[in-house]
């Protein structure tokens, strides 16, 4: 009787944009090694040509049971490049875009805001000028 080769696996829970889980099974044969692979690690956000701040993935996918390769794009250089980075790594870039994110709803809320008033002083203008007649609606 042969023995049976000794198969290890890494098994990834994957939440969809639907909502549905999966689950995906990575076996160590087919995990890259990490030293021969992986990107230095720094912070992803940071360009390393212009020390941006404002690095962001242009395309990510899985490239292993504990790393990502992310394509990534400066605007303010222009610089552009792929990497793969380790799973922390990347969650903590993750966290740093969650953080833009919300820094750009914000601004987006002040400036509708803005506009919102803006728009209504200029109405009450008009109206106060007799520049909205019955004719207008």
């Amino acid at each position: 009787m042969s023995a049976q080769p000794d198969h290890r696996h890494y098994v990834r829970r994957v939440v969809l944009p639907s909502g549905k889980t999966i689950e995906v099974v990575y076996f160590e044969d087919q995990v890259p090694a990490p030293t021969e692979r992986s990107a230095p690690q720094h912070d992803i956000h940071v360009c390393g040509t212009c020390s941006s701040e404002l690095v962001y993935p242009v395309e990510w996918h899985e490239a292993g049971a504990t790393h990502w390769q992310v394509a990534l794009r400066c605007p303010n250089c222009e610089w552009s490049g792929t990497g793969v980075f380790e799973q922390h790594a990347v969650e903590i870039f993750d966290e740093e875009l969650d953080r833009g994110t919300e820094a750009l709803v914000r601004d987006l809320k002040r400036l509708v805001q803005a506009n919102m008033e803006e728009q209504v002083e200029r109405f009450i203008d008009a109206l106060r000028d007799d520049h909205i007649l019955p004719d207008d609606f």
